[in-house]
């Protein structure tokens, strides 16, 4: 007995059934005619992951079951080929004073044009960036099938990370167990998931088949890189990382165990996987939300390079133009570095100054601030001008304007609303200053999509931050040491640690305070941002969610 498994690790689109299930139809005549009797889509693939309140909606719940019916309808020429396809189902009952929603994140066998079995997903998970208690009900009891004359047991995602799922499936028969997933990445996902997974198999006794998505959806951003592991919970195989892929795996009857033979691609060095996070999670947003060019504001600083690098690996030189949009206090070398990073990447780069406009804004509001010295007003002024000069960019032009506010900035508040926060995405929002550094110079070591080595010039790196709005200023006159900042970011915001366990960990308790009160004191403001990708355990979107009036601190 042999069975191949084909994975169909998609990018796949939210909201687009008629698109999705023609990947799907594709990957199935393709794998089917290499010889493939399963194939594998993963959770959600019909409807796209996450759908959110649009699982909420009679009729695209009609149109998820009408494009499961398709698949099945346009496959059943495929003799003998088992498909698994994720996708939500159910319906709407009528209480006493409201709709209630009864549906269930599901995934349906399909075979010779008929769907054979419907499995819902038993565990449901609501943390980080899941809500799916908000949309689905727990379904009950295994669901075990046969595929080339393998009894495989179905489980979609959340389901594995427990034990009881597996364990119904192998009380059921299962000899073997696909799980299909929408798993978000953050940086050690990958190790994190193959370990428990591993485990899992272990436990059973039972070959297991990882099969997931690649791709980026708002903020989250999937990573493929698909497995497989023996039932002994040594690793089988592993499909790539961050790329489309029909992977394959055989499964063969060895006495009395089946053992799972695949091709292992190594897993990606840390920063390779981030870059690539950060490439994937903009190009889809750009892309999928029918955006054609992106602009940004080049300051010749740190952060802005760091985007600008990013946005030509994912789009390509001719469809990123940037702004050099010098004030008063702008330095003669930052025009010269952005310029020359431009030149570099081979980007359409224009300078405009915005003295005039500063000089005519501050006469206009000369009456009523006199006698009043410049602070940070007038800064502002000088961030919301650019804004407005890039959106009106954006307005011509159809540009999506990215922003190039990093981490440590949205933590404590380091941006100005309606000035750099404009734009439509923020690619680095979830990486922190000392990761923006660190990646600087690793894309300065490497050119992974071949668009350009050496992209960032090395004054850019090596010069103190400045936002440049005041004569002499840097970040650090504002701000702790960026090694500090951040330290206490990941502690206070990825890893809900209280003050008193800061304190206990030897920071300083003038800093403890004064970050954690920059913290709560900013979150009018990142409730106003743009979306980012999210690259770490917690992120300033879907999984950060607090008042903006709150008078608790931790």
């Amino acid at each position: 007995m042999s069975l191949s498994i084909c994975v169909a690790q998609l990018n796949f689109v939210v909201g687009d059934m008629p698109g999705n299930a023609q990947k799907i139809i594709d990957a199935a005549r393709s794998a089917h005619a290499q010889g493939a009797r399963l194939l594998l889509a993963p959770e959600g693939a019909i409807c796209g992951y996450i759908a959110e309140d649009l699982l909420l909606r009679p009729a695209f719940m009609a149109a998820c079951d009408d494009a499961v019916q398709t698949v099945a309808r346009e496959t059943a020429a495929l003799q003998d080929l088992v498909i698994v396809v994720g996708h939500p189902v159910g319906h709407d009952a009528r209480g006493p004073s409201v709709t209630i929603s009864e549906r269930h994140n599901a995934a349906s066998v399909i075979c010779n044009g008929r769907v054979l079995a419907t499995y819902a997903k038993q565990r449901l998970p609501n943390y980080q960036v899941f809500d799916e208690r908000r949309y689905f009900v727990p379904g009950q009891g295994a669901c075990v099938f046969e595929a080339g004359g393998v009894r495989v047991g179905l489980l979609i995602c959340e389901d594995a990370w427990y034990a009881e799922p597996a364990r119904q499936a192998k009380a059921a028969g299962a000899e073997l167990l696909a799980v299909i997933n929408a798993s978000p990445f953050h940086q050690g996902k990958g190790v994190e998931r193959e370990a428990v997974m591993r485990a899992r198999a272990r436990e059973v006794g039972l070959p297991l088949v990882w099969a997931h998505w690649v791709g980026g959806q708002d903020e989250v951003v999937f990573d493929g890189q698909s497995f497989a592991v023996a039932s002994d919970g040594t690793l089988a195989g592993r499909a790539p990382a961050f790329e489309e892929k029909l992977w394959f795996a055989q499964a063969q009857q060895a006495q009395a165990a089946i053992q799972i033979i695949a091709t292992t691609t190594p897993p990606p060095t840390p920063e390779r996987e981030l870059w690539d996070a950060l490439v994937l999670g903009l190009r889809d947003y750009v892309r999928k939300n029918g955006f054609k060019s992106v602009a940004l504001g080049l300051s010749g600083g740190i952060d802005s390079a760091l985007v600008l690098a990013l946005a030509v690996d994912a789009l390509g030189a001719g469809q990123v133009h940037t702004l050099m949009l010098p004030s008063p206090y702008t330095a003669g070398i930052s025009v010269q570095d952005a310029h020359e990073m431009a030149r570099r990447l081979g980007v359409r780069h224009d300078e405009l100054s915005i003295r005039p406009a500063f000089e005519t804004v501050k006469a206009a509001l000369a009456p009523l601030f006199a006698g009043r010295a410049e602070d940070t007003t007038e800064e502002n002024i000088q961030a919301r001008l650019r804004g407005l000069l890039l959106m009106a960019l954006s307005n011509k032009f159809g540009h999506l304007i990215l922003t190039t506010g990093n981490k440590s900035e949205y933590a404590v508040g380091y941006c100005t609303l309606y000035g750099d926060m404009c734009g439509g995405f923020a690619p680095i929002k979830d990486v922190v200053k000392t990761r923006v550094f660190e990646l600087a110079r690793w894309r300065n070591a490497h050119d992974p999509y071949g668009t350009g080595a050496n992209p960032i010039p090395e004054r850019i790196i090596t010069r103190p931050p400045s936002a440049e709005l005041r004569e002499g200023q840097t970040d650090q006159d504002s701000l702790p040491p960026y090694e500090v900042l951040d330290a206490i970011i990941v502690r206070y915001v990825e890893h809900d640690a209280a003050i008193a366990e800061l304190l206990a960990e030897g920071f300083a308790p003038a800093n403890v305070e004064r970050v954690t009160r920059l913290i709560k004191g900013s979150e009018y403001k990142r409730q106003q941002a743009p979306v980012g990708t999210r690259v770490t355990p917690r992120g300033f979107g879907k999984d950060w969610r607090y008042p903006m009036t709150n008078r608790f601190r931790a």
